[in-house]
């Protein structure tokens, strides 16, 4: 494959799975995302931790997002690796479904690992840990279903010539299928 004409195909440009790894296990913010109940998206962004192959979050119950996960649990994470130490440019979408916890068990292991995560140092880590340990707190673990990832070092390595094929990964259904729909519409 060439350098690039155009971004419009931008499907070949894989995380690694190292990469994906790493950033996941780094980060320390996504964009939790859930529809509504008159089916509008939204999101907000969110501590998280990724731990078991799971992200894992906590929210009040009392929470418009917890209302919306109780009725309909699909949702979507997204994690950028800015801020990160492999730079930006690198994401990973997470399509996946919610499931709720309230189990002391869960909040047994999840405070003290995601209070470690949000603050190195030990006391103020307890400190948060043992407020986050309230009656009304509620445990979110997503269960990936699908990823959609993307590192844009790829795609300037590629464009630049500098990258090579053995590193581009195999394009998506929406670069071989619907992208040429899409010019054929067009007359392009």
């Amino acid at each position: 494959m060439s350098e690039p004409d155009n971004y419009e195909m931008v499907s070949i440009y894989h995380l690694n799975p190292e990469d994906q790894e790493q950033l996941l296990q780094e980060q320390r913010e996504c964009v939790f995302n859930w529809c509504t109940k008159d089916e509008w998206p939204m999101g907000v962004i969110m501590s998280f931790i990724w731990s078991k192959g799971r992200i894992w979050m906590t929210a009040g119950a009392h929470r418009h997002r917890i209302s919306a996960i109780r009725r309909n649990p699909k949702c979507s994470v997204v994690v950028t690796s800015t801020g990160t130490s492999i730079g930006a440019g690198k994401t990973v979408t997470i399509k996946g479904k919610c499931i709720l916890h309230e189990d002391q068990e869960t909040k047994d292991w999840f405070y003290p690992e995601f209070s470690r995560k949000l603050y190195p140092d030990e006391s103020a880590a307890k400190s948060f840990e043992d407020l986050l340990d309230s009656p009304l707190r509620l445990v979110l673990e997503v269960v990936p279903i699908k990823y959609i990832n993307y590192d844009g070092h790829k795609m300037f390595r590629h464009t630049a010539g500098q990258l090579p094929e053995s590193e581009l990964g195999e394009p998506s259904e929406s670069d071989t299928v619907r992208l040429q729909r899409e010019i054929k519409r067009r007359k392009l």
